[in-house]
């Protein structure tokens, strides 16, 4: 059955304050892992929200200000040597983990993306395809999304030669040549596949 787009019904069968938590950048091969928690007000919900993926680069930046300027938000990222050292999984889940801790109110119920949240003492529970369907994880797709962009963005100031203000790090044909004709950086997840046979062929 199809979903209409997210809405608050998750949250309302939760007791306390919901936060929802989604993350961005599991996929790349540069940069970290980010996490985004956002705890709405019922009464205050943003017009539009929905999965990040689904809406413009503009819709997206404008109703990021809108849910900082309404919402409360805590935002958690893991470092690629971190993705190296414990997995993108449980990078994912310590960036999760940060973001959660990084509110301003800790939360009563937390709502995860995904079918696999942290271990954590929050009482929790996860929801598949959770972007497009609770408005509290929407948001926090937004967040973590327009965060990470933002921030490869500014790394492409650093590494130009990578594309990473288009690509954002992903295994694009630009990023893969660059990587092939120049070598890794510092950002770059070395336990990736195409940055370890980089790694391999440069030593």
């Amino acid at each position: 059955m199809k979903h209409a787009g997210p809405d608050y019904s998750h949250e309302a069968r939760c007791l306390g304050l919901v936060a929802g938590v989604d993350e961005a950048g599991r996929g790349p091969l540069a940069g970290p892992v980010v996490a985004a928690a956002v705890i709405l007000d019922p009464a205050c919900i943003p017009d539009g929200l929905n999965d990040s993926k689904k809406l413009t680069h503009a819709r997206r930046e404008a109703l990021f200000d809108i849910i900082l300027g309404c919402a409360r938000v805590g935002i958690g990222e893991a470092s690629p040597e971190e993705i190296d050292r414990i997995n993108i999984l449980q990078a994912t889940f310590l960036a999760m983990t940060r973001a959660v801790a990084a509110l301003p109110i800790a939360p009563d119920h937390v709502l995860v993306d995904g079918n696999r949240a942290p271990r954590w003492s929050y009482r929790s529970d996860t929801i598949v395809g959770g972007d497009a369907r609770s408005v509290s994880i929407a948001a926090a797709s937004i967040v973590a999304k327009v965060t990470r962009d933002r921030f490869m963005v500014r790394l492409h100031e650093t590494h130009p030669d990578y594309g990473w203000h288009e690509n954002k790090g992903y295994p694009t044909r630009t990023h893969l040549e660059a990587v092939s004709r120049l070598g890794v950086t510092v950002h770059h997840r070395r336990s990736f596949g195409p940055v370890r046979h980089a790694s391999e062929v440069s030593a």
